[in-house]
């Protein structure tokens, strides 16, 4: 690279990672207060709301990278002309063409780190977060144990406790249980204890009473216990094994095979093709947004009004590169065989970047206005 190339793509890297840096804290931080409060409401800790949101960062990073990519080009070639530099760069010789140079190989850094994401640390992420949700669903306490309110961990499935001892005991328990349209169950128990075991959650229930109601035959029937076992993982998912999804596995994974994805049923080869393309596509966009940019700006000449209608077209061309997007994203969901469509929005951005930079280029007729004598 010649010290031009160096120049621009210094000014493109270093603001890239100011909107790049400023952007994912926006998302992050929005995505993280749902999130706070979802947890927190769930009786979670600080703690694992915290891992929770550090989670998604790659996901969020993913999304944003394209974007911050798209907004450094704009800002770095506007400020290379109010400073007059893109005026001495064209004054030298240099075309427009020349001048893109820098602007792709910084594009391509971008969808480097962009493959990075995609490919590894997205996935893993995707896959820890899964785990550590449903690892949250197991924890009972969190799941329902909450004093003084009725919860519903289930659908037919009431549940309201006075106290939580700090050994974990459960005193003035009341259960409902309407799962059984013909049997209608209401425990309650002065004391009771949840105990895991081989096969599943137990809560056991201690000095309480059953009281049955049958709705068919109008009957009431009452039973008093010492102590008694209800299974509370008839109800709840969190002992049973999660199969991952595919979009939780690294790409070494997919293209490997293996018992992972067969376990997720037969007809899955087309899916495992178009996460394999969707991967591939994503960080192509890097690029075609930053040559979007730059190209756009190339466009017209010299006003004194800055470069705002140039600015509203590179927005309008990354507007419809991302509706590209969107549309291949909806076909492909509905037929994972139509795979190469997702390449559309990267053609489409690339042929509107080459065109306007050959607009930009063309030789311009100046027009001389003659004045007539009187």
């Amino acid at each position: 690279m010649t010290r031009l190339d160096r120049y621009v793509l210094s000014k493109l890297m270093a603001l890239f990672g100011f909107f790049a840096l400023v952007l994912v804290s926006v998302y992050w931080v929005n995505r993280a207060v749902m999130m706070f409060d979802s947890l927190i409401s769930d009786g979670q800790t600080a703690a694992v709301v915290l891992e929770f949101t550090a989670l998604t960062l790659p996901y969020v990073i993913r999304i944003v990278l394209p974007v911050a990519a798209f907004a450094a080009t704009i800002y770095a070639v506007n400020r290379l002309d109010q400073d007059s530099e893109l005026v001495v760069m064209r004054a030298t010789g240099t075309s427009n063409w020349r001048l893109g140079r820098p602007v792709l190989v910084f594009g391509l850094i971008v969808s480097l780190m962009m493959a990075v994401l995609v490919n590894f640390l997205v996935p893993a992420a995707k896959a820890r977060l899964a785990d550590r949700q449903q690892q949250v669903s197991q924890n009972m306490t969190a799941k329902f144990l909450t004093e003084g309110t009725f919860q519903h961990p289930a659908s037919g499935i009431t549940i309201y406790i006075r106290r939580i001892s700090d050994l974990g005991e459960l005193y003035d328990l009341f259960l409902s249980d309407r799962r059984n349209p013909k049997a209608h169950t209401i425990y309650t128990s002065e004391k009771a204890l949840i105990v895991k075991t081989e096969t599943g959650p137990k809560l056991i229930m201690f000095e309480g009473m059953a009281e049955t109601l049958r709705p068919d035959t109008g009957r009431l029937e009452v039973t008093r216990f010492s102590n008694f076992t209800y299974d509370i993982g008839s109800f709840l998912s969190g002992g049973k094994a999660r199969k991952p999804n595919l979009d939780e596995m690294m790409t070494p994974e997919l293209l490997k095979g293996g018992a992972a994805i067969a376990a997720l049923g037969e007809g899955v080869e087309p899916r495992v093709t178009l996460e394999l393309a969707r991967r591939i596509a994503q960080p192509l966009l890097a690029p075609i947004a930053a040559l979007i940019g730059f190209a756009a700006l190339m466009m017209g000449t010299f006003s004194r009004f800055g470069m705002w209608r140039q600015m509203t077209l590179a927005i309008g061309g990354l507007i419809f590169v991302q509706v590209l997007q969107n549309a291949a994203e909806s076909a492909t969901n509905r037929d994972p065989t139509l795979w190469p469509v997702l390449f559309v929005p990267t053609v489409g951005g690339a042929v509107i970047a080459l065109f306007m930079l050959w607009w930009s280029g063309r030789p311009r007729r100046i027009r001389v206005i003659r004045e007539g004598t009187a």
